[in-house]
């Protein structure tokens, strides 16, 4: 027994006791093969899966590596049974390989051939695979490229993908020279992303996951589909390649619901790619348009069901996701893992932080209570009504008034996902709102104003979770969310995270309801805030009355 931070138990969870002083380094440590599942006060709960631990092994991390590191913070000898799983779960990934044969074309090869006996008799593998070629190798049809590497994943055998990309059609790309250049940690992402072929790029929001992706242009110099959250986004990505690329203004297309160009380098929203017209997707014909050599994901995180389905057709294409955080509210990393490709780089919030790239942050929920009159009403609504009027009660608006008045001059957002709520907030406070229904040249406007100083106000609905750049932000305050979503809450503090230029703490303040399902759902998001190292305070709505 030693004096580490770190609970290894059998059942494969990892109990971190947070105000261990070893606890940050262990944190960090275990951060790129576990996953976080609880985080209250004093005792952090991880996980072991085998998707945590084949991404870490190709990041490059080995099965010898990650035992280390559980031996070294262990408080208690580590159960042998465990260390022997974690080996031979991280020994599965690459026994399978997919590579290119040079006369069968597209082939699944193996060393170990019981291993491919056993994956050639599941049902869902066999209308993929063709002619066997000897007792180690089998071609595979090469549309299948994509849906045997899902189906792989799904039986447990993650094959390798050495197939190889095809170039594209060439177009001259470099990053531009003049007064700026790559951070060392953008450098490492988008190399690690080259030297794979495919993968995706963890960064948090503010740390310049546009430029990541510029770079990765840099490396391919070949005609790029870019795909976006929204149209705000797709005009900020043109506008920042304009300035850091050697592309003008005449070579990127936009292909969203306003526009339909297509040119050597396209951004096209997500929303629009997913357009069906009489069950048929309208816009497939875009990813035939041009031999793209790239297609880059912004948001991987959030890409639409209909997106991977088109995917897996593009497995001989270079394909890098965007995104700061892993996590899929749907369950989905499998196929974020197979379809797009693992992760290649993750630098850790904190890490950023330390380096001066984003701000820290000062993390804030305040607990309001319901009267007592819709306290009853909460108590006798049916389920799904629940979460709505815990989280729209008055007594948040309130609240919101106090923490703008205590940060008033400080460039401010105030976000939620109900839309009475937000006018209701924005009417109080004499501030615009920006929602769905906001034409994207008045969302564009006001998002303008703010960065430029002209407001320091703004109400904002979730359309503002998205890609959308917002620099200056300082405060947050979050009146309600998506049922506990912690992709929703990287997207919210990332508003925040870029740098300050008087070197202050960005406030991140999230109102919620005790003794209610909103209570229960903001647990579920404080996760992710422990998640990147953040500590976070709970407040009464008192408390926040008296130091206003």
């Amino acid at each position: 027994m030693n004096d580490g931070p770190l609970i290894v138990q059998s059942d494969k969870t990892l109990l971190l006791e947070i105000e261990h002083e070893r606890a940050q380094d262990c944190r960090k440590a275990i951060a790129p093969f576990a996953e976080l599942e609880r985080s209250p006060e004093h005792v952090h709960t991880y996980r072991l899966t085998p998707l945590g631990l084949w991404n870490a092994r190709a990041a490059g991390h080995d099965a010898e590596q990650v035992i280390d590191t559980l031996l070294a913070y262990s408080r208690y000898s580590v159960p042998h049974a465990l260390l022997v799983d974690i080996a031979e779960t991280m020994a599965r990934y690459g026994r399978l390989r997919l590579e290119k044969h040079p006369t069968h074309g597209l082939v699944l090869s193996s060393t170990d051939r019981p291993v491919l006996e056993e994956v050639l008799r599941a049902k869902k593998i066999k209308p993929m695979v063709g002619e066997r070629l000897d007792d180690e190798t089998v071609v595979v049809h090469p549309s299948e490229r994509g849906n045997l590497k899902q189906a792989l994943l799904k039986i447990g055998w993650p094959a390798e993908d050495f197939a190889g990309y095809v170039d594209g059609e060439a177009h001259q790309i470099d990053l531009a020279q003049d007064g700026w250049e790559l951070r060392s940690y953008q450098r490492d992402a988008a190399d690690s992303f080259w030297h794979g072929g495919s993968g995706v790029v963890v960064l948090p929001c503010g740390a310049g996951k546009t430029i990541v992706g510029a770079a990765a242009m840099a490396h391919a110099k070949a005609t790029t589909l870019i795909l976006v959250t929204n149209t705000v986004s797709a005009r900020q990505w043109k506008e920042e390649l304009i300035r850091r690329t050697s592309l003008t203004e005449d070579e990127i297309g936009e292909y969203s619901g306003t526009k339909k160009e297509i040119r050597p380098v396209t951004i096209a929203t997500y929303q629009v790619m997913t357009t069906r017209r009489k069950g048929v997707y309208a816009h497939l014909e875009l990813f035939d348009a041009r031999d793209w050599g790239l297609v880059v994901y912004d948001e991987v995180h959030l890409l639409p069901a209909p997106i991977f389905r088109m995917t897996a057709d593009l497995q001989a294409r270079r394909r890098i996701g965007l995104t700061a955080t892993l996590i899929r509210e749907d369950g989905r990393e499998g196929d974020v893992f197979s379809l797009i490709g693992p992760k290649r780089y993750d630098a850790p919030w904190k890490d950023i932080e330390a380096q001066g790239w984003i701000a820290p942050a000062d993390c804030v929920e305040v607990r309001v209570t319901l009267p007592e009159g819709e306290r009853f009403v909460y108590a006798t609504a049916e389920p799904d009504e629940r979460y709505r009027l815990a989280s729209c009660t008055g007594t948040k608006t309130d609240i919101v008034e106090q923490l703008v008045a205590k940060h008033a001059g400080e460039p401010t957002l105030v976000i939620g996902q109900y839309i009475e709520q937000l006018d209701e907030i924005a009417e109080r406070l004499d501030a615009p709102v920006i929602k769905g229904e906001t034409p994207v040249k008045e969302r564009e406007r006001l998002f303008n104003a703010f960065r430029h100083g002209e407001l320091n106000l703004l109400v904002v609905s979730k359309v503002a979770n998205f890609s959308v750049d917002l620099p200056s932000a300082a405060v947050a305050i979050q009146v309600s969310g998506s049922f506990g979503s912690r992709q929703e809450e990287a997207q919210r503090l990332g508003r925040l995270l870029r740098p300050k230029e008087d070197g202050r703490s960005a406030r991140f303040y999230a109102i919620v309801s005790r003794d209610t399902v909103d209570a229960d759902f903001a647990q579920h998001r404080q996760r992710f805030l422990a998640e990147q190292g953040y500590a976070y305070r709970i407040m009464d709505a008192d408390d926040i009355a008296a130091e206003s």
